[in-house]
This record gives structure tokens, C-alpha cells and sequence, in this order.
């Protein structure tokens, strides 16, 4: 289990610290938005009630553990095991992209916050951690899983050191050289190019066009942002784009 996916002692008004800012982010995560400042007060209180009227439990203000239980149900659907069922590697990370995109990943408690962040950077938070490349990182490291099979790339939370490592394995595609864009195969990697040698942001492609693809990714917003909030479905246009394009096998 996912240390995010822990609960906590049971909390109640008149608690405070990192347990009770864990249980606020989920709250706001659930629709009862509250401060997220560690205090278990009032407002708290009355969100835990109100939630926990919604979810069928008993209604008692306290966040016990099951009540957070219920509280992080989305991301335990998110890191549930996708079946590979005859997919290929990269098609089996397209699948698990859809999954997390489904359980609805946004920052919780201010800018790279939260407990979707910590989950795709291993613990980290904060304004000094995008999470774009940590998103793409955790799918590929999913899928792998799912099939037994050593993940392609290692973890990590930069596009710069994700595009180095794709190209030492041969699996960095420039942009420029792909003369038939429709197949770009589902489950490969779009890295956003900001200079030779610069990579600014990262997401799984889960369909490809002529002029446009359409991708599942991390950190952005309704504008396209490489420093949003959610993870979203977006559609692209090809300019500045390179892609780390997966064999069909993890192995090759």
C-alpha cells in the first residue's frame, strides 16, 4: 500500500498537525473544501460530518479510519492493478493513464501539493517540484508491473532527464523526423521541447492524428499550461514536440 493511502490515527477537533492536513487535502479533494492548515477546528469538523453523510458512514465528525479510507477511495481506484489482457506495453500504459485520469488527480493545499503530488513524486511537494515528468514516470512504472516486465526508463521527476534516458535507449523520436504522425502508437511519451537539449513538460499519448494528438497529463490546466493543477485530457498540435515511442514489449 501507498504510504498515502495509510490512514492516520482517528483525528478530531482539537487535533492538529501533518495527520490533519492529510485528511483536509482529501476533503477538499471530495468537494468540502477547508483551509488546509492543520488544525482540526470547526469547519473540519463539519466537513468530516458532511462527508460522512454523503458516503453512507456513521456521522460522527471524527476522521477515523475509515472514514479517510473512503476519503482516498479514488486513489486506491487509481493504483488498483490494470489487467493486461493480451495489451502491449505501451497499450498497457495508455489503460493505466485512463485510470488515473478517472479518479480526477488535482493539487490539494496550495502549488504542487497534496496527496496526488506526493504519490507521482515519491514524498515531494512544493513550488520546486512540477510533477508532469513524476506523472508519466508512475504510469510507465504501473504498467511495467502489470506485466512483470522491468520498466524502459527509470523514474524521475525531470523531462530533461527523461528525454536522456529515452535517447540512450533508443527510444527518443524528434518531432521533426516522424513522417507519418497517425502512428505514433498509443501509450508513448510527448516531451514538449523549449530549446535543444530543454524539455519543459511530458503526458502520455493516447491517440495521434495528422495534425493534432490527444494526451492524458500531469501538472496542466484547461489552458495547457505546464504548471497547472490536474491531471486532464488534452488535445495538442505537434509544434516543438518530440515523442518516446515504446516497442511493443517493455524488453523490445
Amino acid at each position: 500500500m501507498d504510504k498515502e493511502l495509510q490512514p492516520p490515527p482517528a483525528r478530531r477537533r482539537g487535533h492538529r498537525g501533518a495527520d490533519v492536513r492529510r485528511i483536509q487535502e482529501w476533503l477538499c479533494l471530495n468537494g468540502w473544501s477547508v483551509r488546509v492548515d492543520g488544525a482540526f477546528g470547526p469547519a473540519t469538523e463539519t466537513a468530516v460530518r458532511g462527508f460522512q453523510a454523503g458516503a453512507g458512514l456513521p456521522v460522527s465528525g471524527v476522521a477515523d479510519p475509515r472514514t479517510f479510507a473512503a476519503l482516498a477511495a479514488p486513489m486506491a481506484g487509481a493504483l488498483r492493478p490494470v489487467e493486461p489482457a493480451g495489451r502491449s506495453f505501451r497499450a498497457l500504459v495508455a489503460a493505466v493513464a485512463e485510470q488515473h485520469l478517472a479518479a480526477r488527480p488535482r493539487e490539494a493545499g496550495g502549488r504542487n501539493r497534496g496527496p496526488w503530488v506526493r504519490l507521482y513524486t515519491r514524498g515531494r511537494q512544493g513550488d520546486r517540484w512540477p510533477w508532469c515528468a513524476a506523472f508519466v514516470s508512475c504510469l510507465i512504472r504501473q504498467a511495467a508491473a502489470g506485466l512483470a516486465v522491468t520498466a524502459p526508463l527509470g523514474y524521475t521527476c525531470s523531462c530533461d532527464v527523461m528525454a536522456a534516458g529515452a535517447s540512450a535507449a533508443g527510444l527518443l523520436v524528434p518531432g521533426a523526423r516522424i513522417a507519418d504522425r497517425t502512428a505514433i502508437p498509443a501509450g508513448s511519451v510527448f516531451l514538449t521541447r523549449r530549446a535543444p537539449g530543454d524539455w519543459a513538460h511530458a503526458g502520455v499519448v493516447t491517440a495521434a492524428a495528422a495534425d493534432w494528438f490527444e494526451s492524458i497529463e500531469g501538472n496542466t490546466n484547461d489552458s495547457g499550461s505546464r504548471d497547472g493543477d490536474a491531471v486532464l485530457r488534452r488535445f495538442r498540435g505537434y509544434r516543438r514536440q518530440d515523442f518516446i515511442v515504446f516497442p511493443a514489449g517493455a524488453d523490445g
